[in-house]
């Protein structure tokens, strides 16, 4: 299908918010990249993922401390993924393009690829959020129904029950799978991809071998087979879950909406901003610990709004969007607690299952 357009209207509310965002950073004379803060807290979470590959891999403990330091190492790739990579292929992790790239580059070590994240994330996702057909991100067929487009199939009656097990695949797909479908078909959905230069093949395959190396083949050589399958399993499983419920938690509940275009125009119905509104929530947002861990993305609204500001001017800006949108009568979805936000889930995904 051809990416649908947006309404464009006399008065934007996107142009509104931009104003008011903007003259907050003007009145703080503060830059809407990264600071000191996110910088020492990357530090902090790139360091103790090599500390505890080094330890798992040279001084292998007691095979039940070695499951849960892979329940921890899952944890920190996907931390990284959310505080690193993310802010830095949207360029938000500091006002230098060369640190921005070494961010954005840190999924490469970790099995994936910026290039490919870059289109299926900043390009698709971000632009056409719950759209049906356009939104990779909602693909998760067949084995769960996320939207009321999608088809609905038999077993989707019980996807309420089992959707953990299909989250927690996620990343050994992405890293095993899908990767490499876009690289083959050049295309995320319907979305085709950049043109890639020499480096970019150089780099998709380089970084392939090298986590190969780094996740496979090293340690097998040291620990054996049967050790790296259980661990490696437990690791990718978790990081799978981690990515997959922040995301979902995100935009698929009770609350969000599910646009699809006008069949004759092809169109949506509201701007790009307000579409961003009614597809995307926040959740636990004064829990500092949540939003430490999660890199900002807790709060999805105003990441959604302004992807080019870093997560951590999110707690700000936050206040100055949801006062907008009360002026403006436009929802602003939120969960206070992440177990209420997850309740949601469940919840559309029983209704999904069963209407």
């Amino acid at each position: 299908m051809a990416t649908p357009k947006f309404s464009r209207p006399d008065i934007s509310f996107h142009l509104e918010l931009k104003k008011r965002i903007g003259s907050y950073f003007k009145e703080i004379g503060c830059s809407q990249t990264g600071n000191s803060q996110l910088f020492i807290k990357a530090t902090i979470l790139v360091v103790a993922f090599i500390l505890l590959y080094v330890h798992l891999l040279f001084f292998t403990p007691h095979w039940a401390i070695a499951i849960f330091e892979c329940v921890i190492l899952g944890a920190l790739t996907a931390s990284i993924g959310f505080n690193v990579m993310h802010d830095g292929a949207h360029g938000s992790f500091s006002k230098y393009h060369w640190l921005n790239k070494a961010a954005g580059m840190s999924i490469n070590f970790l099995g994936a690829n910026v290039f490919m994240w870059k289109t299926k994330h900043n390009v698709v996702h971000h632009s056409y959020t719950n759209v049906e057909g356009v939104d990779d991100d909602m693909n998760a067929r067949p084995f769960l129904r996320l939207c009321p487009a999608q088809k609905r199939y038999k077993i989707h009656r019980f996807q309420h029950y089992y959707f953990i097990l299909t989250y927690s695949l996620l990343y050994l797909y992405w890293v095993f799978f899908t990767d490499y479908k876009k690289y083959v078909t050049k295309k995320v959905g319907p979305v085709p991809i950049q043109k890639m230069k020499t480096m970019d093949h150089v780099s998709f395959w380089g970084f392939k071998l090298i986590h190969a190396a780094l996740f496979i083949a090293l340690p097998i050589y040291l620990l054996g087979f049967l050790p790296w399958v259980i661990g490696f399993t437990v690791y990718g499983l978790f990081a799978g879950l981690m990515l997959t419920v922040v995301f979902q938690l995100a935009h698929s509940l009770e609350e969000t909406s599910f646009p699809i275009p006008d069949v004759q125009t092809n169109k949506m119905e509201d701007e790009w901003a307000i579409h961003q509104l009614k597809t995307t929530a926040n959740f636990a947002t004064n829990n500092k610990v949540i939003s430490w861990v999660l890199g900002g993305l807790n709060f999805q609204v105003e990441h959604h709004l302004f992807p080019k500001i870093s997560h951590i001017h999110y707690p700000a800006i936050s206040k100055i969007i949801k006062q907008a949108c009360l002026e403006y009568n436009i929802p602003y979805l939120e969960h206070p607690k992440m177990r209420l936000a997850f309740v949601s889930h469940v919840k559309h995904l029983r209704v999904l299952g069963r209407v």
